[in-house]
């Protein structure tokens, strides 16, 4: 199973729901209060939508940046995603989708060309800022209803 979040140059997908699926994000930030003032745990802004159909997941993030091209994201999505979060910063471009699903045939029916490039260009494993906020592979991403998550280390609550 597949867990989508999106904003403009930002992807979020999962393969598994952990141990923190029954804790929200709120008490993680209402128990870890710490964390917060040393920065070890930070909010993403909140301009993500849901698209999936799991609304809460957690797990080890692996960073992927591409702009324009997405062999990189279909080779990381073959593999076994073993609860891993991968997070791809695609670079702010809204000429072409670097994933599929509903939005990319709804682009194509109104005219727009979406296709993205075959070229196997980008980034793996490395720091990338999505909405405001540096994610580095190995963090810990946690995301519900009320929002992201991310942690340098596994939290408890």
């Amino acid at each position: 199973m597949l867990n989508m979040i999106t904003c403009g140059d930002a992807s979020f997908s999962e393969g598994h729901q952990s141990r923190m699926a029954l804790v929200t994000t709120a008490e993680v930030c209402d128990a870890n209060p710490q964390l917060i003032v040393s920065g070890e745990l930070r909010a993403l802004q909140p301009v993500f939508q849901i698209y999936g159909r799991r609304q809460v997941f957690s797990g080890p993030v692996v960073t992927l940046k591409v702009f324009e091209d997405n062999v990189l994201i279909r080779e990381f999505l073959e593999e076994k995603g073993n609860g891993r979060v991968l997070v791809v910063d695609g670079g702010g471009s809204l000429r072409c989708a670097i994933l599929g699903g509903n939005p990319v045939v709804q682009a194509q029916n109104n005219g727009w060309a979406v296709k993205a490039n075959k070229k196997g260009i980008g980034e793996k494993h490395v720091p990338i800022t999505i909405a405001g906020t540096r994610i580095s592979d190995g963090e810990w991403l946690y995301a519900d209803t009320d929002g992201i998550l991310v942690s340098k280390t596994e939290l408890s609550v």
